[in-house]
């Protein structure tokens, strides 16, 4: 492949995969550089000739379902345990399918994760980005006229976002529920970095689940633990039997030895509380570090409030972001991904990963500052 031709799949993938082939800094795909807590590994460890090795039960181990029921003060009936956040998108996107018929658009705010646009693609449904502010806000009146003149009956949320970290606060958040119900469309809220902010958490709307809201999570970042894919969906008692019936075909179940090494973890540990908050501390100070350097070399860079990523507009002479990663990674190791991977309207933008150590960001601003020097002339 040349340098500079895009990849038919995804972007994530594509400059990921090249760190893995040929070394580098990995600033591409959202995996923490950090070990999972080390009392989960041991648990993992003495277990592991426990007779845990086949199927787990479809809806999730019982006691992982009751302690994420605690968490959210929600029933474990709400509570559905799949193999990742992925599934839980991909899976509820399959349910409401059938449930609505095919005859719909899809929304998301832009700039949207890439399941919240390739979804509508693989499945035929026309996708809708609908542009926030400057002060990364919506109109709701212009919202609902995106929604009812689109036909949008699914629409996408994440708080904080991925790729730009944006946290919605509980006041916008309730008028997406209200909307949803006003307007006649489901509401995914997707909540994967909901541990990962650097001030205030989200609001993630547990106690407000209806028959419109999906709530997708997982413990995947929040524990680095992106390999074992174990996340949950939160949803209305009435559509049990129909994800279920769906998830039986199309993940069956996570790993039942994962499931118990986890649910024993929470258990003894404070729902890992403690590991969270240190986690928290290391992301911000990636963040401060390489932000830092990033606004010093001219990137713009919006108001960020959690999650493992910084969203920035390339500086002046700059305005391909394809170009701009492909040439960074070519020359100085450092993979990062395209804006328009998130967005057509974000060629000139790109993302960080940040949810690495303190060493990997370090050389990561050096070969940055070096390369800026050398193409600034």
């Amino acid at each position: 492949m040349e340098q500079f031709e895009k990849p038919t799949g995804s972007y994530i993938s594509f400059f990921s995969n090249k760190v893995k082939q040929y070394g580098g800094i990995n600033l591409a795909q959202g995996i923490p550089g950090f070990n999972p807590p080390a009392e989960l590994i041991d648990e993992l460890s003495s277990i592991s000739h426990a007779n845990i090795h086949q199927y787990a039960p479809g809806l999730g181990n019982r006691q992982l379902l009751e302690l994420i029921a605690e968490r959210y003060a929600v029933g474990s009936d709400n509570l559905l345990v799949v193999q990742g956040a992925t599934e839980g998108l991909s899976l509820i996107y399959t349910y409401l399918l059938k449930l609505i018929g095919a005859d719909f658009s899809v929304l998301a705010f832009d700039p949207a994760y890439e399941s919240y646009s390739k979804l509508p693609e693989i499945f035929g449904q026309p996708f809708v980005a609908f542009p926030l502010n400057d002060e990364g806000c919506f109109d709701t009146d212009e919202l609902s006229k995106a929604i009812v003149s689109n036909n949008v009956k699914l629409f996408f949320v994440s708080s904080p976002g991925n790729p730009y970290g944006k946290i919605f606060s509980k006041a916008e958040v309730d008028s997406l529920i209200e909307l949803s119900n006003r307007l006649g469309f489901y509401l995914i809220f997707d909540a994967v970095y909901d541990e990962l902010y650097f001030n205030e958490p989200p609001y993630i709307p547990a106690m407000s689940i209806n028959e419109r809201l999906f709530i997708v999570s997982s413990f995947s970042k929040s524990l680095c633990i992106t390999g074992w894919r174990i996340g949950y969906i939160l949803h209305n008692k009435s559509h049990a039997a129909g994800l279920q019936s769906v998830h039986d075909y199309i993940g069956l179940c996570a790993p039942s030895l994962l499931q118990q090494a986890l649910a024993n973890y929470l258990a003894k540990n404070n729902y890992a509380n403690d590991y969270r908050e240190a986690f928290r501390r290391n992301i911000a100070q990636s963040f401060l570090a390489l932000s830092g350097t990033l606004r010093e070399l001219d990137f713009e860079i919006p108001k960020i409030d959690g999650g493992c990523f910084i969203w920035a507009k390339l500086p002046s002479g700059f305005t391909d972001g394809f170009r701009f990663a492909s040439m960074l990674y070519h020359e100085n190791k450092v993979a990062v991904i395209p804006g328009e991977h998130f967005s057509p309207n974000a060629i000139d933008w790109v993302r960080f990963n940040i949810a690495r150590p303190m060493n990997e960001i370090s050389a990561a601003q050096t070969e940055l500052v070096r390369f800026i020097q050398i193409h600034r002339g």
